[in-house]
């Protein structure tokens, strides 16, 4: 992907969905319980694959290296700074047992720098641990809408 996106840096870019990581600790409700989380019992010998799946170090910087060398931003929290407990996740662990509550944002719109001043705004659409507006999935629905680019725009 990421040779993809330096190839066409030169046209603007958007990336949608499921990515299977959750960039920083804002993104995840509870931090300290996917960094410690071990899949089956198995600690990897590298501490950087230590966790959750989606959270580990290792993952997390490989994503953020991505983005600085492609060039890309992550829409959501270009607009939201701050962990959102409500509305800031687009995944949710099953409702009972020990994932109960435990949400990650790991579906993304990432767009290319230079379409950063036309993002109007980038929502998650689920809410809750009850799961409101997850529709049967574990995941929610997360939308983009950017202004329309000006006619003398690079932009098209």
């Amino acid at each position: 992907m990421l040779e993809v996106a330096v190839r066409l840096s030169d046209k603007p870019l958007i990336w949608c969905g499921d990515l299977n990581v959750s960039h920083e600790e804002i993104d995840v409700s509870h931090p300290e319980f996917f960094s410690a989380a071990k899949v089956n019992g198995y600690v990897p010998p590298n501490k950087e694959d230590c966790g959750q799946p989606g959270f580990t170090l290792s993952e997390r910087k490989r994503f953020g290296a991505i983005l600085k060398e492609g060039k890309l931003i992550d829409a959501y929290r270009f607009l939201h700074k701050e962990r959102d407990m409500e509305r800031g996740f687009s995944w949710s662990g099953n409702p009972i047992g020990k994932y109960r509550g435990k949400r990650m944002r790991i579906d993304y719109f990432i767009v290319s720098e230079k379409l950063k001043d036309r993002i109007i705004q980038c929502e998650m659409h689920g809410h809750g641990i009850e799961l409101e507006g997850f529709y049967g999935s574990d995941h929610c629905p997360v939308s983009l809408e950017l202004s329309p680019a000006s006619p003398d725009s690079s932009e098209s």
